[in-house]
């Protein structure tokens, strides 16, 4: 009699699945580990959590503008003038409740229903699910190896018509980076025909060797997100941020007004000094890159050798196909028997990601130095 709707379809994001498993296991009493979600283990630096707690005590905590706070914005802007010698207009900036809800914001925006978006494979499932519920098709660019699991302008002229492309670079879950070069190659392409790009960088300041590109360098009819989870360790804030085209600024506010109305107050007061915070932060970079030496040394001892390259973010993604041919099964057995949880690569590729899994080292040095030893023991009996 009851009906679901179609929108409502989508398949599961299985990380989380994972992620209650451990966490039911760790309620138990059992040792558990946590490489399966992307939440940096350091957590919020103090200072921003000071800003909070005076903005409760001190601060009108009502509505901001649908966009913001002008003082966050302004900082935003000021960040990309000195991180990449970009001006952006500060009414171009929308604060959002999370990166997520500045994708839903892009692709009612831009997209109308029927509109078909590429994206490289694998991909961060969010993407493609919001995609679907909104009535889009998803374009999936099949990448590897030689493009370095992003997609390039030769992937796209075989994808057929297209009206978006999705960008992210570092990518969850490969870590991967487009090559500078290759970047502006499809930049230009999407330009010359009417491609709309939406390029997620909440990986930016996550990096292991260059500096990630932005396409506002390049590009400025596209729209970029980026938030404050990931670099600056503000996961559960539910805070992001929006550079939209002047086309489709005012599409962007009539929608945030009625679907969101405006981003958290409190953590829009408390990331305001987010970027004073920049060394405590780059300390952070700094582990992550000794967890991904460990982790990958670890996989490697164990026999595990296909693994893309980690440019930036905090993201192993490793081909398993020699031990399993179900990934779920695979990440299952494996907390259960070692405490260890991971993401099987059915949450990134429908139809490749059995042989493949996830592992984040954003945790603790510690956490990840005993989870490379338990993972390097059990994958060894597995062979």
């Amino acid at each position: 009699m009851w009906k679901e709707s179609r929108r409502a379809g989508i398949a599961p994001f299985h990380a989380m699945d994972v992620l209650k498993a451990a966490n039911e296991r760790a309620a138990s009493g059992a040792p558990t580990l946590h490489l399966e979600v992307g939440e940096p283990g350091a957590g919020t630096p103090p200072r921003i959590r000071e800003a909070a707690a005076l903005a409760i005590r001190e601060s009108d905590l009502g509505y901001t503008e649908a966009f913001g706070l002008p003082d966050l914005r302004a900082r935003i802007a000021a960040y990309y003038q000195a991180t990449h010698r970009v001006n952006v207009d500060v009414e171009d900036i929308a604060i959002t409740a999370g990166s997520s809800a500045g994708f839903v914001l892009s692709f009612l925006a831009a997209f109308d229903a029927g509109a078909r978006v590429a994206m490289a494979v694998p991909f961060y499932p969010g993407y493609r699910n919001i995609m679907c519920s909104l009535g889009l098709t998803p374009v999936l660019l099949r990448t590897g190896t030689a493009s370095r699991y992003q997609p390039t302008v030769e992937l796209l002229e075989q994808a057929g018509p297209l009206d978006g492309l999705l960008l992210a670079s570092p990518a969850n879950p490969t870590g991967t980076m487009i090559e500078s070069r290759v970047l502006w190659e499809i930049l230009d392409y999407c330009e010359r025909r009417g491609i709309r790009v939406i390029s997620d960088e909440i990986y930016h300041g996550i990096t292991y060797g260059r500096p990630a590109d932005t396409v506002l360098s390049r590009h400025r009819s596209g729209i970029v997100l980026n938030g404050f989870s990931k670099y600056y360790c503000m996961t559960g804030w539910r805070l992001g941020w929006m550079v939209v085209p002047a086309d489709l600024r005012q599409a962007v506010q009539r929608l945030q007004q009625n679907l969101f109305i405006a981003a958290p107050t409190p953590a829009q007061r408390a990331a305001a000094v987010a970027f004073e915070c920049t060394s405590e932060l780059d300390t952070n970079v700094a582990a992550y890159a000794r967890n991904r030496a460990k982790l990958l040394a670890g996989l490697r001892l164990a026999g595990v050798n296909d693994v893309a390259p980690a440019d930036g973010a905090f993201y192993l993604f490793a081909h398993v196909g020699h031990l399993t041919n179900d990934s779920a099964v695979f990440c299952r057995q494996l907390l259960e028997e070692t405490g260890v949880a991971i993401t099987p690569g059915v949450d990134f590729d429908i139809d490749e990601g059995s042989a493949y899994v996830r592992l984040s080292y954003a945790g603790s040095e510690a956490t990840i130095t005993e989870a490379s030893m338990r993972l390097a023991t059990w994958l060894k009996r597995k062979l």
